[in-house]
């Protein structure tokens, strides 16, 4: 048994960022991480290519800026060493390795207790701690949506997590199901190099360029309006891009930023993919009715062949799994009750880090927040 102050569960960005509010304010903790490395969803699960989509003032992690020579869109191997410098500065150890199994409130030690299982040895360790930080994320787990026939498909399926680049593609026919930011690039980098590639677009989508969106923020950070923000966006977007409502990819009726804030849901920053949408190298097909085989099936009765499909679908929080007694700041999706920006704090001392759909920014806010209210309680409170 280990008794602390502080337990946070998570060593991504979120729970490195609240590490380092903490020891800004000398208020000891403890982080674990069920996987053996720091910020593993950059390290392991993403594509090649990636590059942060807002420019570095809006993503950096708090009270470490970037190196002065940091290109404007930082490439995933340079966030990732950024993020290896991060814990070194702040002396961040995390217990690695370490899969929370369950906790719970104990009502009478006004204590959360934490069972912990270390993957290498077998050992279980108990937690006890009067302060618990959610900071396992948004994007926990990928999602595969469930489609009549898939699990018959006899191609290869990934979740783009699993996607690196188009080399073990060439010569197959690929669908992609999903056009967010991670379906419209792996769909460019599938076809840019000659991969046969179609795209399935159920949705409304913003499509913008990296500079509005930058454009956009900046505009909000001068307490524009959002509305007026966003009608510049989508009028400019409208000029670069012209109607894509030809090519199957529809507009939402509400902004991109407005959008983002009360959804989550984020415009789609193009790296090209637009351009050979129209030049007819991606495809654009609708809804999936079914997988019959090799063939999938459409609800416009359009019937395809393919080799692999990579599902671009999103991820899912998984903090229900383990946690109980956390209804007063996570819903049954495990994902905040209250909305940003009151959607941090929970009762008996439980708190969520990068749950706003906010990314690095919304992290950076949240992390700040959760240790000032935690150094505010223990200055109030006798010894732990």
């Amino acid at each position: 048994m280990e008794k602390v102050l502080v337990l946070i569960v998570g060593a991504g960005p979120s729970g490195l960022a609240v590490a380092a509010c903490l020891s800004q304010l000398s208020i000891p903790y403890r982080i674990v991480e069920r996987e053996d490395c720091s910020a593993s969803l950059w390290r392991k699960h993403t594509y090649d290519r990636l590059k942060l989509h807002l420019a570095k003032e809006f993503c950096e992690l708090p009270h470490m800026s970037y190196p002065s020579d940091t290109p404007t869109y930082i490439p995933k191997e340079q966030f990732v060493r950024y993020v290896d410098a991060y814990v070194d500065h702040f002396n961040i150890f995390p217990k690695y390795s370490t899969s929370v199994e369950s906790c719970k409130y104990d009502e009478v030690s006004n204590c959360w207790d934490v069972m912990a299982h270390d993957k290498v040895t077998g050992l279980v360790t108990e937690y006890i701690a009067r302060f618990l930080v959610v900071a396992t994320g948004e994007n926990s787990e990928g999602i595969i949506p469930q489609i009549p026939g898939l699990d018959d498909f006899p191609g290869e399926v990934i979740h783009s997590s699993s996607y690196k680049s188009w080399n073990n593609y060439a010569g197959k026919e690929v669908l992609v199901i999903g056009c967010g930011n991670s379906g419209m690039e792996i769909a460019y980098d599938l076809a840019s190099h000659g991969v046969e590639t179609s795209m399935v677009v159920r949705s409304p989508v913003h499509v913008m360029t990296i500079g509005l969106i930058n454009f956009g923020m900046k505009l909000v950070s001068w307490s524009l309006p959002v509305n007026f923000v966003d009608f510049i966006l989508v009028t400019f977007a409208n000029i670069r891009f012209g109607d894509l409502s030809k090519y199957g990819i529809v507009r939402p009726n509400m902004g991109p930023l407005l959008l983002k804030a009360k959804t989550g849901r984020s415009a789609v920053i193009d790296v090209g993919t637009v351009e050979l949408i129209k030049k007819g190298a991606i495809k654009v097909l609708g809804p999936i009715s079914c997988i019959r085989g090799d063939y999938v099936e459409f609800e416009d009765g359009k019937n395809c062949h393919f080799d692999s499909i990579v599902f671009a679908t999103g991820y899912k929080s998984t903090a229900n799994r383990w946690l109980k007694n956390g209804e007063s700041l996570l819903n049954d999706n495990g994902m905040p009750k209250r909305e940003f920006p009151n959607h941090w704090k929970g009762e008996n001392g439980l708190y969520c880090v990068g749950l706003a759909m906010r990314g690095l920014a919304g992290i950076s806010c949240d992390a700040k927040n959760v240790a000032a209210d935690i150094k505010s309680i223990v200055d109030s409170m006798g010894p732990f």
